[in-house]
């Protein structure tokens, strides 16, 4: 545990929401911001910490403010502006932004905060819903080792890995070959679990068996069993997995390079967003192939 700060925590979504309880539980003065005040009000009634009107009041003499939102445009929105953190936070503090955005906007807050003598970390994350009330979540930073030093103990209050990578984007870019790597692991375990049953095979013995091979992932180990039972309504959103998927491609095309299976693995996504499936965890994909068969 760190020496108890004053920290900042923008957006409370099923993300954000036990990642800020973490860092009460740590020890810190957690001020907390959230677009739908009843969700601040919410976290206030159950940790040990304040709510605040606006991301500027929020960030005032915070010397970490993290930001966990939705998109680009969000991030932009609580940061940027007269309300935003940027108007209230004080110089040498630092900003941490998990959301997952494009490494574009990572370079350009970095450059705007710097002018200000402010740091930044784009710092994206992986695990889910169940790594951020475990405190289990991996952290993937891009920026300057001085910000990093001074971020990472406190995000080691719900984290159980974190690494700076590279320069300023380099987080989100990381975390673009996260999500690459889940699209098409989710894909062949669909394929494989639709294989099995109409194989006849009792999946749960083949999921307890094969796991323990080179075949086994996170993916398996925590979705196999759900998936055979078509469940569905938890975990990470076909929604935000698009999004993701979306940030990737738009890279890849700068890069120049090819990203087929994410390509196609988005597109199979798109026809369970169309069907409704929008908000189901992207373990769904198997509903395509159920349906098919």
């Amino acid at each position: 545990m760190v020496t108890s700060k004053k920290v900042a925590f923008i957006g409370l979504g099923v993300m954000g929401f036990p990642m800020a309880k973490h860092l009460s539980q740590a020890g810190h003065s957690v001020s907390v911001y959230n677009r739908t005040r009843s969700k601040s009000d919410a976290w206030a009634r159950q940790n040990d910490g304040t709510t605040a009107a606006t991301p500027r009041e929020a960030a005032a003499a915070a010397e970490v403010v993290f930001v966990c939102v939705g998109n680009d445009d969000d991030v932009r929105s609580v940061v940027l502006g007269d309300e935003g953190v940027l108007a209230g936070i004080e110089p040498q503090s630092l900003i941490v932004d998990h959301t997952t955005a494009s490494a574009e906007l990572a370079r350009e807050l970095n450059e705007i905060c710097s002018v200000r003598n402010v740091g930044f970390l784009d710092a994206p994350i992986s695990g889910g819903q169940a790594g951020a009330e475990n405190g289990a979540l991996t952290v993937m930073c891009g920026g300057e080792q001085r910000w990093f030093d001074q971020a990472k103990p406190f995000i080691s209050a719900y984290s159980q890995a974190c690494n700076l990578i590279g320069p300023t984007g380099s987080g989100q870019l990381t975390k673009m070959v996260n999500q690459i790597c889940i699209a098409g692991l989710l894909q062949g375990l669909s394929e494989a679990l639709q294989f099995g049953k109409m194989s006849g095979l009792n999946l749960e013995l083949v999921l307890e068996t094969i796991s323990k091979g080179a075949a086994g992932s996170w993916q398996m180990t925590n979705r196999g069993s759900t998936m055979i039972r078509d469940e569905f309504d938890f975990g990470f959103a076909v929604d935000w997995m698009r999004k993701d998927l979306g940030i990737v491609m738009e890279e890849a095309a700068r890069l120049k390079t090819s990203v087929e299976v994410t390509r196609l693995v988005d597109s199979y996504y798109q026809e369970i967003q169309e069907n409704g499936g929008g908000r189901w965890d992207t373990s769904s994909l198997i509903m395509r192939l159920a349906g098919s068969s």
